[in-house]
């Protein structure tokens, strides 16, 4: 008879019993309410029982055998057997289980959690009334050592006034929606795909991020939430905005937008806006005018019509072709509409004390701050700290020495010096004008005569043509217009650095002439060193217009540079051809501490050959000296050259040019007048670069640089061969020239006229050069010549200093000593009007230097 159910047979041996394992998956399996036991292996074989008893007892098992009695029922839902398999089975089941109820957590947190966050910020957070906002903390702007104020930036007082929305006319609130907010009268007070799309840019990073914001949005980040880019930000952005759609009328909120936002010029709302604008109140706005005001709201610091002209009528446009789309403008009223005349920036009183000079460095300073994203609203709201560039013992040499060198000249007078740094491009002093209201010469578009010389032989250099190199340097003739030099100077066939010494028009034209194109290579070189490309109200730089590029004149600076930029170019050679950005600001902090910007050492960028900018450097050493005794004080080495550009056919001068630089400044002066004028001194002298321009230029940077150590240029390494300027004499090269040039000028056809030969002097034994300016005066005889190696002299004997079809102001060539006779280099009827303000002529200027007739060498470089 087999044994009951739960006994053992007869000899075995009974079970170990152990501690009983909970079983993990236990809980989870039905009926599974008992625990499993095991027993010794001893029993593997008798311990077969029924199913049913299995089902009733608690299961035996052997240890190391199979399951005792017979299988587990199956639980229903069914399942995958008993034993091991079983198990396995049912964990993963369970494991996916308690996944899926974690996803259900989170994402139901994902939910509630913004909705709760959302409810809250709704209940507590409130939108204050344009009255309730504060604009009023003053920024100041710091010279280089952070502690002296330059000026201060102080937001206008009581300029916010609001108006009630009957009283802005109906247009002009057209042009706003046009402008800004489309289907504001629609919307639910928020964009959902701005938000999206400033969601999206904000996780990936994008400095695009933000944007597509209603005039409720702009509002509520105004008045409560600021500009900061994050989505922390946004989403306030948006609760807000929700809240206010709800609980304001639109026209309320339309009004309050009217009333508080930025629209430039220091202007906060339309009223004080129509005033900075139009000096009219808002109920006398007319359409066009409502529109200006509109098109400034996107970007009211770039967008003012007299800082960006094109950028402020295309966006006026784009607001009055809004309002005929929107049908609150007729088509044919719109076509006959033109952009209207606004107040000057010049006349606005925006409450603060910048008068002087250094109101023109504060302008200079916003608009960096503007191109660096920091607008004027968070300029009048932050309290910002602005540590700028300037030097402050650099800019009182600089101002005082324009002032002192101006004192008791014609009124007529005006000057800008800049100062760079060229380790750095940081700018040291500038002096733009002694209004801080009025104009700014010193980013004015002016001739820049023989200085722009330079860059003609920083090109030769580059490619690859020695300061050793020699030209002719008597009169030519290009395309039937004669070149010649001021008074006849002359150097007969010298080097090249000699001829930039004397500045002499004719070597500079014949080493262009010889340069694999020329006029380009001189332009993309000044480029390079740091010659704007484009100039406001001009267009692209040393070009013709059109684009098809520079003329010949090029190289004797017929065309138009920013005295800002001629002191960053020189600078660029100072650095041995690593060109910095000149900038004003170096840091920016708000007044709780936050760091907005800080620039650091910029590195710059190697713009060409260290050894091209060198051998520069090289040639321009002797001329500060050279040019009326402007050497610097303490034999302080410097590189240098004047520059004077001549009005029209006159005779007479229009402006005057001193660019010069140690290893550790650079500074450009540039003197003239506003009407453009002729240039005379208090005795009724001609104003040459040597003359007044270089006397602010050696007090500026003896001034600067009083207490600092005294450094030396470094030595050029060569270019084919040659290392700087080679030594020089006349004794190889200017008989062989001269006696070329003394045959050619003989006229026998003509007996009622003399021979006329130049006149020789011997200086040393066997060697003779003609004495400069003799030989040029018998070539004005109105009488027919032979061609001579040069080219051909024309009939009225003037001699030009470039060629037609140029555009400038005026003439342009080498400086001479004041009180000279009027130099006659022109070219005869040449007028371009391409360039604003430009008039015609040819390409004149005078030598800085000793008087005529003397003979000097260059030293050895």
């Amino acid at each position: 008879m087999p044994p009951r159910p739960g006994t053992l047979p007869p000899g075995a041996v009974p079970p170990v019993q152990r501690t009983p394992q909970a079983d993990p998956t236990v809980a989870m399996r039905p009926g599974a309410d008992a625990p499993t036991q095991r027993v010794s292996a001893a029993m593997g074989a008798s311990t077969a029982g029924s199913a049913s008893a299995a089902n009733d007892a608690p299961t035996t098992r052997v240890a190391g055998g199979p399951p005792a009695g017979g299988p587990p029922t199956v639980p229903p839902g069914g399942g995958s057997g008993g034993g091991a398999g079983g198990g396995k089975g049912g964990g993963k089941s369970n494991r996916w289980r308690t996944i899926r109820r974690i996803g259900y957590v989170v994402v139901a947190a994902g939910i509630l959690v913004p909705i709760l966050t959302f409810m809250l910020a709704y209940i507590v957070q409130d939108v204050p009334r344009p009255g309730e906002l504060q604009t009023n903390q003053a920024a100041t702007i710091f010279n280089s050592d952070g502690e002296g104020v330059i000026t201060k930036v102080i937001p206008p007082e009581g300029n916010r006034s609001e108006v009630e929305l009957d009283a802005i006319p109906v247009h002009v609130r057209n042009a706003v929606l046009a402008a800004e907010d489309r289907d504001f009268y629609s919307n639910p007070g928020f964009s959902v795909t701005g938000f999206a799309r400033a969601a999206r840019d904000n996780v990936l990073g994008r400095d695009s991020a933000g944007g597509g914001s209603t005039i409720t949005q702009q509002y509520v980040k105004v008045a409560v939430v600021g500009s900061e880019r994050t989505l922390t930000r946004k989403l306030k952005e948006l609760v807000l905005s929700t809240k206010m759609a709800n609980q304001w009328a639109k026209d309320d909120i339309l009004a309050a937008y009217l009333n508080t936002i930025y629209f430039g010029r220091g202007a906060y709302g339309i009223a004080a806006a129509s005033n900075a604008y139009f000096g009219k109140p808002v109920g006398e706005l007319t359409v066009e005018e409502g529109a200006v005001l509109a098109s400034s709201i996107q970007l009211p610091s770039l967008l003012d019509p007299e800082q960006n002209p094109e950028g402020a009528e295309a966006r006026w446009n784009y607001v009055l072709d809004g309002m005929v789309a929107a049908g609150t403008l007729d088509a044919a009223e719109r076509a006959g509409m033109k952009y209207p005349a606004y107040v000057p920036i010049a006349e606005l009183d925006n409450g603060d004390q910048s008068s002087g000079p250094e109101g023109l460095i504060k302008n200079q300073v916003l608009a960096e701050l503007s191109r660096e994203g920091i607008d004027e609203n968070l300029l009048n709201t932050a309290g910002l700290q602005i540590t700028t560039t300037i030097d402050a013992q650099a800019q009182q040499s600089a101002v005082e020495a324009a002032q002192s060198n101006l004192e008791g000249e014609p009124e007529e007078l005006r000057t800008a010096v800049v100062s760079v740094d060229p380790r750095s491009g940081a700018i040291r002093a500038y002096y733009g004008g002694e209004s801080g209201v009025g104009y700014d010469f010193a980013q004015s578009g002016l001739q820049t005569g023989s200085s722009f010389k330079v860059f003609g032989l920083a090109a030769n250099l580059d490619q690859g043509v020695p300061l050793s190199k020699t030209y002719d340097s008597g009169p030519l003739t290009v395309n039937g217009i004669k070149i010649g030099n001021v008074e006849g100077e002359s150097c007969g066939q010298c080097t090249i650095a000699e001829a930039l010494k004397r500045s002499l028009n004719t070597s500079f034209y014949r080493m262009m002439l010889e340069m694999d194109n020329g006029p380009q290579a001189i332009a993309d070189m000044a480029h390079k060193l740091g010659i704007a490309k484009e100039l406001p109200g001009i267009g692209e730089t040393l070009t013709e217009p059109g684009g098809i590029g520079p003329n010949y004149g090029i190289v004797l600076g017929q065309y138009q540079s920013r005295v800002l930029d001629m002191a960053s170019a020189y600078a660029t050679l100072a650095a041995s051809g690593r060109h910095h950005e000149p900038y004003f600001v170096q840091k920016v902090v708000t007044s709780d501490g936050e760091v907005l910007l800080d620039r650091g050492t910029p590195a710059g960028e190697q713009v060409v050959d260290a050894a091209v900018a060198d051998n520069t450097t090289s040639a321009m050493t002797p001329i500060a000296a050279y040019s009326n005794g402007h050497a610097l004080a303490g034999g302080r080495p410097s590189a240098a050259k004047t520059g004077t550009a001549q009005l029209g056919d006159t005779g007479s001068n229009k402006d005057a040019w001193m660019v010069g630089y140690t290893p550790s400044l650079a500074t450009a002066v540039w003197v003239g007048t506003e009407e453009g004028l002729p240039l005379e001194n208090s005795w009724g002298g001609m104003i040459y670069g040597s003359g007044i321009p270089s006397d602010i230029w050696k007090d500026t940077m003896d001034g600067a640089l009083e207490g600092t150590e005294v450094e030396s240029f470094p030595k050029p390494e060569p270019i084919a061969g040659v290392s700087g300027v080679p030594a020089w004499t006349a004794t190889t090269t200017a008989p062989a020239t001269r006696e070329e040039t003394t045959t050619s000028r003989v006229v026998p056809s003509l007996p009622e006229v003399p021979e006329i030969t130049t006149q020789n002097v011997e200086i040393f034994p066997g060697v003779t050069i003609p004495v400069p300016g003799v030989a040029p005066q018998t070539t004005t005889q109105n009488a027919p010549t032979r061609p001579g190696p040069g080219g051909q002299q024309d009939e009225s004997g003037d001699t030009g200093g470039g060629t037609g079809g140029g555009t400038g102001g005026g003439g342009t060539g080498d400086d001479s000593d004041e009180g000279g006779s009027p130099p006659q280099n022109r070219i005869p009827g040449l007028e371009s009007p391409a360039i604003p303000g430009a008039q015609g002529g040819g390409f004149q200027g005078a030598q800085g230097g000793s008087p005529q007739g003397a003979f000097e060498y260059a030293p050895a470089g």
